[in-house]
């Protein structure tokens, strides 16, 4: 039988978990990142899929594996609003790739252009991402990083994230390749 601050907690109107700005559309934060240039920081659009790939290519995130372009196309068809750019003078700069089942939030392709690292942008789209999760009651936010990556390890840790006692296990359902 389920408790009675579970039966509250349903009971709660959903629309008080949205912001006022929460619509994909509407949420265009700019903010300025530590050279005090503007950014800008939106949903993905199509016009932004090819400079994604070549950012993607150029950071080294794309493996032989994933075909990068079928990963756009799947996270685009969910219209979740959890895929943000970050765009400075108007370039397509940096990347991150949410998503949200109902249970944790997840983060991948967190990306930014080498010569725009240290700057802020990885930070500020990570932020957002948090926030728009955060709109739709997400509890948490986990996201995987190679054991060897210690500087992306330690940009997370900076941000609050810890390890988690957790082994992860996959499974390929379709050959994107």
């Amino acid at each position: 039988m389920p408790d009675q601050q579970f039966l509250r907690m349903l009971a709660r109107p959903v629309p008080a978990l949205f912001p006022p700005c929460y619509s994909p559309a509407s949420c265009l934060p700019s903010i300025y990142d530590q050279d005090y240039t503007v950014l800008n920081i939106r949903s993905c659009q199509e016009a932004d899929y090819e400079s994604i790939i070549l950012l993607w290519e150029h950071c080294g995130l794309t493996r032989p594996w994933n075909d990068p372009e079928t990963d756009i196309f799947r996270k685009v068809a969910q219209q979740d609003g959890l895929f943000l750019v970050a765009l400075k003078d108007q370039h397509l700069i940096g990347t991150v790739m949410g998503g949200y089942d109902g249970h944790r939030g997840w983060a991948s392709y967190l990306a930014v252009a080498p010569e725009q690292q240290q700057l802020g942008v990885a930070t500020a789209l990570m932020q957002q991402l948090e926030k728009r999760l955060i709109a739709l009651g997400c509890p948490k936010l986990q996201l995987l990083v190679r054991t060897d990556n210690t500087d992306v390890i330690n940009f997370y840790d900076k941000l609050g994230y810890a390890s988690q006692d957790v082994v992860c296990l996959g499974k390929r359902l379709i050959e994107d390749i």
